[in-house]
Order: C-alpha cells, then sequence, then structure tokens
C-alpha cells in the first residue's frame, strides 16, 4: 500500500474526529483536508515512530486546536434560550451564530459496524455537549474516551503533563455528566418498534396526518430548526407546529430516509411551482422504547450533497 492509499483509508474516521472537535461538517472537511497537506510536506521527517493512523490524528487535533482558537462553540437553538410557542413566530433572526451540523454516516465507509462503534460519540446530543467543554478538554476527552490513547501519549501531544491530562479529563468529565443526554436518549428501541416509528413518522408527515403524529412523539419532545432561533419543547406545542407548517393536501411534501450521527434522518423535500421536489431540510431523530422524542431539523438545503442526496427529488 502506497502513502495517498493509506492516507485515503483513514479519511472518514478522520473527518469524524474533526467534527467531534469542531462541531462543523464542512469545518471538519477543511481540517483534514489541512491535515494532509500538512502529512504530505512533513512525511520526510516521519521517524515511524508510531503507526501513520496515530500520527495523523496527532497532526488532525492540533489543526482543530488552532483553528478553536478563532471560533466559537457549534449551538443549537435550545442552548440560546427558552423555548417558544408561536409557530408563527419563526424568524430567521440575523444571529452571527455558529449551528452545530450533522454528521452523514455514510462518511465513516461502508462497514455498518463503525458506524455502531462510533454512534454514541457522534450523537447530535453529545456532540453539543462536548461544544461547551474548552478545546483542549474536548480534545483530551475525545482522545481518551472515544480513541482510548494512554493519558502519556495525550500529554505528548498537548505537550503537557500526564498529571495535567488527567485532571483535564476528570474536569470534562464532570461537566459532561452535567451536560450529556439522559441515558434513555442514547439507546434506541429495538427492532420491530425502531422500524414502525420511522415508517409511521414518514407516512404522517407525507400526509399531515397529526392524529398519528400526537402518538409517535414524547410527552416532553423538542422540535430544533437551526438556523431558525426559535424551538419548541412538549408534544402539544410540536404538534401546533406542525399543524401551523404542513401544508394540507396529497404530494405536498417526500421524505427520503438517511441516517446521520448514527441516528435515523430524513431529508424533506418540498413540492414547488414548478412541479418538482425541492431539497428543504434534513431531519435527525431521537427514539426512545416510548417515541420520538426529538427533530433536529436542519433548514439548511447545501447539507443534501454531503448526504448524496440531490437538490431536486424526481419520485
Amino acid at each position: 500500500m502506497n502513502l495517498e492509499e493509506e492516507f485515503a483509508q483513514h479519511r472518514g474516521e478522520l473527518v469524524a474526529h474533526c467534527y467531534r472537535m469542531l462541531g462543523s461538517l464542512h469545518d471538519a472537511e477543511d481540517a483534514v483536508q489541512e491535515t494532509y497537506l500538512r502529512a504530505w510536506r512533513g512525511h520526510a521527517d516521519f521517524e515511524h515512530r508510531s503507526t501513520i493512523r496515530t500520527w495523523l490524528y496527532r497532526i488532525a487535533t492540533n489543526v482543530c486546536l488552532n483553528l478553536l482558537q478563532h471560533s466559537s462553540r457549534r449551538v443549537v437553538p435550545s442552548a440560546l434560550g427558552a423555548p417558544g410557542n408561536d409557530p408563527e413566530d419563526l424568524h430567521a433572526q440575523a444571529l452571527e451564530v455558529p449551528w452545530l451540523e450533522p454528521f452523514p454516516d455514510q462518511l465513516l465507509g461502508a462497514d455498518p459496524a463503525t458506524v455502531v462503534g462510533d454512534r454514541q460519540s457522534l450523537r447530535l446530543a453529545m456532540v453539543a455537549a462536548m461544544q461547551h467543554l474548552p478545546p483542549r478538554q474536548r480534545a483530551v476527552l475525545i482522545l481518551r474516551e472515544v480513541l482510548t490513547w494512554p493519558a502519556a501519549d495525550v500529554a505528548s501531544l498537548l505537550d503537557t503533563t500526564t498529571a495535567a491530562v488527567n485532571s483535564s479529563l476528570q474536569r470534562a468529565r464532570a461537566e459532561l455528566a452535567r451536560l450529556k443526554p439522559r441515558e434513555d436518549e442514547l439507546r434506541e428501541p429495538h427492532e420491530p418498534l425502531r422500524r414502525a416509528l420511522l415508517d409511521q413518522f414518514q407516512a404522517a408527515m407525507e400526509s399531515k396526518d397529526l392524529v398519528v403524529l400526537e402518538g409517535l412523539f414524547t410527552e416532553d419532545a423538542r422540535w430544533e430548526m437551526p438556523p431558525i432561533p426559535t424551538w419548541f419543547s412538549g408534544r402539544a406545542d410540536v404538534l401546533r407546529l406542525l399543524d401551523s407548517k404542513l401544508r394540507p393536501g396529497a404530494d405536498r411534501r417526500v421524505l427520503v430516509e438517511t441516517s446521520a450521527n448514527g441516528q435515523p434522518a430524513f431529508a424533506l423535500y418540498i413540492h414547488g411551482a414548478d412541479g418538482q421536489y425541492h431539497a428543504h431540510s434534513v431531519k435527525v431523530l431521537t427514539l426512545t422504547s416510548a417515541g420520538i422524542s426529538a427533530v433536529l431539523a436542519f433548514h439548511q438545503p447545501a447539507l443534501f450533497p454531503a448526504f448524496g442526496l440531490p437538490l431536486i427529488h424526481r419520485s
């Protein structure tokens, strides 16, 4: 295997690593590109004291830490304030907010075991929680807990001591314990309940069947729509939002199933005046045994190509 092939085989996991650090798919891909540029330039000095994979992770982590010196943490609407309750007050305010972005599972490669193994650390709620950590704490947590690096190796990468790494990890764990999602938000229901929830959600959204949707959402369900800062909490308010925004009638919408952050997702296409279905949003669902507990609907059609989806859907 030549160097280019060896670099290429690690690309998916490096993008996922940078995404955990940065909370943005676009920024993560830029960081990996910079990682490869630095690796090509520095390969002649690589002394093979570690594997190529470990060396690339070292470069990528430093690239991310440099980027985080000049950027703010990525957030979701619920991190900005209390929920709203008026579906007519959904102004996409001119906020200079760096929003969290979804991560297409297909970027991890074709091996389903890889997706399962990375699922918990890539879940949207977990990545959002990690964004609250200072960058170096975030790096320590990911390197130690996700990649299971020894503390001494993390200390070497960050040019610090093993004691400092262990202390930083302890603080990061404490903060994450306060912020991370409940355990039931990290455990999806088993088949066939999972399949039934997704099939019913898809059909009910396409037909605007509010009765079915009411039965699918948990009582404390959340619906968020970045870059719209207004979000909704509670089944009643979520249904009020959908009643207001889903146009009635057949063939108004098409949902195409995909997956993001190790979670089920749907790409929503809206029927336009030209008779075609246009990209609208990517909706990432959080499922529990009690039903759908959260929907993060990213109103960003520019995300569709990253999911291998066209901007115009032809059924």
